[in-house]
């Protein structure tokens, strides 16, 4: 028997550093990080247990992994008419909304795929019928959506992972913004916000390095923000490789299989997380179209091939 691995404790740590602190803890499966521009020791571990409480909220709230959370609820009564709280029907509006702009390409239901395609870097492509039983089960424009209930058909579910880390990033600003007038940003494993230029030393951007596993160990992207949000999209870490041909784990609705050519990962800028963090999986929807999607809409981008 393979021994359990303990999830990481709750819990937020704090430690100085140059015009203020960094918070760290852990949350949705990544490392997550505040970093306050202040002196006030108390004031900066504060705002970051403010942080780690609604990512913790959020996490427990919309995890598809939890039976007891929203999601994992409403999966568990696919096929029944279920009463929703007004936060979950403006996640699910704001889904439906990606639904529509992206022309059914961006669909919260495709999760249901993952049993088919086990992106852990090995060469288990499925089979075509494989993929085509789980097709009937995907499909946004099944289900029905009011202020205080939703449907979707039996066998079908809803995974609100491809933006719960964003909106996560976006509540915890906004509630850290209530409590302090300090330049905050917001670092939830690479989706980040900040609320406001630094003070530091006449050095009013934040200098937010981007990383990439096929950078050297000295090399990223550089972003200077001063407002809004960044978010990152790829497959350096989930895809399979096959007879020299590398399968992304951005996946085609419609026909159940990688999208061609994507770029390894897209960086967007956008004035909130959650946006930016739509934008950038659509751009990778468009594979090999990526950059050019994101140019013709005017929005500032780094891409990663």
């Amino acid at each position: 028997m393979s021994k359990k691995v303990k999830a990481p404790q709750r819990k937020v740590t704090c430690q100085p550093r140059e015009a203020g602190f960094l918070l760290s803890f852990h949350a949705m499966a990544s490392p997550c990080e505040v970093l306050v521009d202040c002196s006030d020791k108390a004031h900066a571990l504060q705002l970051g247990k403010i942080a780690a409480a609604e990512a913790w909220r959020i996490e427990d709230k919309y995890s598809r992994y939890q039976q007891k959370s929203v999601c994992g609820q409403l999966n568990l009564r696919a096929g029944e008419r279920c009463t929703i709280d007004s936060e979950t029907y403006l996640l699910l509006k704001f889904a439906d909304e990606c639904f529509q702009m992206s022309e059914g390409l961006f669909d919260i239901t495709s999760g249901v795929l993952r049993k088919a395609w086990r992106f852990d870097g090995s060469d288990n492509i499925p089979t075509q019928q494989q993929i085509e039983q789980l097709l009937p089960y995907i499909g946004w424009q099944k289900t029905q959506l009011s202020e205080s209930t939703f449907t979707m058909q039996q066998g079908m579910e809803i995974d609100l992972g491809g933006l719960g880390k964003e909106y996560a990033v976006d509540r915890a600003l906004q509630l850290i913004n209530a409590q302090t007038d300090a330049p905050v940003l917001i670092n939830f494993g690479g989706d980040l916000a900040v609320n406001k230029a630094r003070l530091y030393k006449n050095q009013p951007a934040w200098q937010v390095g981007i990383d990439h596993p096929s950078f050297s160990k000295d090399k990223s992207v550089l972003v200077a923000m001063t407002a809004g949000a960044v978010a990152t999209s790829g497959d350096a870490n989930r895809f399979l490789v096959k007879d020299g041909q590398r399968y992304s784990h951005i996946l085609n609705v419609k026909t159940g299989w990688p999208i061609e050519n994507p770029p390894s990962a897209i960086t967007v800028a956008a004035p909130q997380c959650i946006q930016a963090g739509f934008l950038s999986t659509l751009a990778l929807l468009q594979g090999e179209n990526a950059e050019q999607f994101l140019t013709e809409q005017e929005i500032k981008f780094w891409s990663i091939r």
